[in-house]
């Protein structure tokens, strides 16, 4: 999943909340002026609205992770080459016991397997950055 969490009281909006999330969860410290924009807020399954931000880290080579193990268990990345590869992507189908079924996207064949809401903001982000390709 991404950086993320609860908006603190000292945070202005939803930018200001990602910057210091990625700081505390991923030691980044992301300048304001590097941010492109927020997605569409999305819910989560627990009913909690969620703000996705994107922003410009820079190269990769060029940044020093410094994840916090109380709230990172592992980091890892996937090139948007991977990601625009059809034999990497696929759906998910679900059903709930009422009968509503829902897909969602997955990105398979990296590390891990990239499914529910953190495949749904790497959908909408590759929609936008790569609109002909995706």
């Amino acid at each position: 999943s991404f950086p993320g969490g609860r908006r603190d009281p000292a945070d202005g909006d939803a930018v200001a909340t990602a910057l210091r999330e990625t700081r505390e969860e991923l030691g980044v410290a992301v300048a304001a002026t590097s941010v492109w924009g927020q997605l569409r807020t999305l819910p989560d399954r627990h009913g909690m609205t969620v703000a996705p931000v994107v922003a410009n880290l820079g190269p990769l080579e060029a940044l020093t992770l410094n994840p916090n193990p109380d709230e990172v268990e592992e980091v890892f990345t996937l090139p948007l080459a991977h990601l625009l590869r059809e034999e990497n992507q696929g759906y998910t189908h679900f059903r709930t016991a009422s009968g509503y079924g829902y897909t969602l996207p997955v990105f398979l064949n990296g590390p891990h397997k990239v499914w529910g809401l953190t495949a749904i903001i790497t959908e909408l982000t590759l929609e936008l950055l790569v609109p002909g390709c995706y």
